[in-house]
């Protein structure tokens, strides 16, 4: 099973009306990428992986905040109605700022709307990953087996703080919550050594490979940090629609070692690669998919 567990909720039900199609150019440096998508786009996009995990972030302006044009008052009730179209081929995770007090009350209503896991951004959400209303909603996540996926690493966004997605804070995170099931998104780009270390040294800790093989090095480099410290076996696919899609991310680690070519550099085994692409994400994260009638 071939398990996409990073992609965002896509913006529209139906086809996008030209006047509200809108596109960023600072998610990529070969193309500029389409972020208003219709179901079927995802459907497309999302065609070589059996299961995805699709999220939005809450957060007040997120056209602003994260370059994904959706109304705030619809971050988790979209996210909920796309994921009860198609059970067995989608995980919706919720989003919540888990800084406000309504926070573990909003995720009680996100859990009866059937999502599963939490996505949270704290660049983009602008709250401190270790303060102490962000921790006690840890506290609550590690009680109810609710999985987190944290955007680790950097962000073409001006205002969002990157010291709050260094990975050695998600280090602090796996200490006090140990039972937390955590992926650490796009293995921390650039900071892939300090998220393999991470990874290396908790059992619930794992990181997603969402975006980095859009860029050459950073992909080689981080895949070699996780061979050379016995922690491939920690990474899950991911694309990060709409900036990617599957295929497109399953060719990208495929062709990992074209950077070597003529020379003594090592190559990342194809068996480590494979093992990515077909990574029991879903048991690793304690979730399951919904029989199809």
């Amino acid at each position: 099973m071939i398990v996409d567990v990073h992609a965002h909720t896509p913006t529209h039900r139906d086809a996008v009306p030209d006047d509200e199609r809108r596109v960023y150019t600072g998610w990529r440096t070969d193309r500029a990428v389409t972020t208003t998508n219709s179901w079927a786009d995802y459907d497309e996009a999302m065609a070589d992986a059996d299961v995805s995990i699709v999220f939005n972030i809450a957060v007040d302006d997120p056209e602003a905040a994260t370059g994904l044009p959706y109304r705030p008052e619809d971050t988790n009730t979209s996210t909920a109605a796309f994921v009860a179209a198609d059970p067995a081929g989608r995980i919706g995770f919720m989003s919540v700022d888990p800084t406000r007090a309504d926070a573990v009350e909003e995720a009680e209503r996100c859990r009866e709307l059937g999502l599963v896991g939490v996505k949270l951004g704290p660049n983009y959400q602008d709250f401190d990953p270790l303060s102490p209303r962000a921790t006690a909603f840890y506290g609550y996540c590690e009680r109810e087996g609710l999985p987190i996926l944290f955007h680790q690493g950097a962000s073409p966004i001006r205002h969002a703080p990157l010291r709050y997605t260094y990975p050695l804070v998600t280090d602090e995170i796996a200490l006090a919550f140990p039972e937390l099931r955590i992926v650490m998104a796009h293995m921390g780009h650039p900071w892939g050594k300090e998220t393999v270390v991470t990874i290396r040294k908790h059992p619930h800790v794992y990181a997603d490979v969402s975006s980095i093989y859009l860029r050459p090095w950073v992909c080689y480099e981080s895949l070699l940090a996780a061979v050379e410290w016995g922690a491939a076996h920690k990474l899950l696919l991911g694309s990060d629609f709409p900036i990617a899609n599957t295929g497109e991310a399953m060719a990208g680690l495929r062709r990992v070692n074209a950077i070597t070519e003529g020379t003594a550099l090592p190559r990342i085994p194809d068996e480590v690669v494979e093992q990515i692409i077909h990574a029991d994400a879903l048991g690793a994260l304690g979730l399951s998919v919904k029989e199809t009638p």
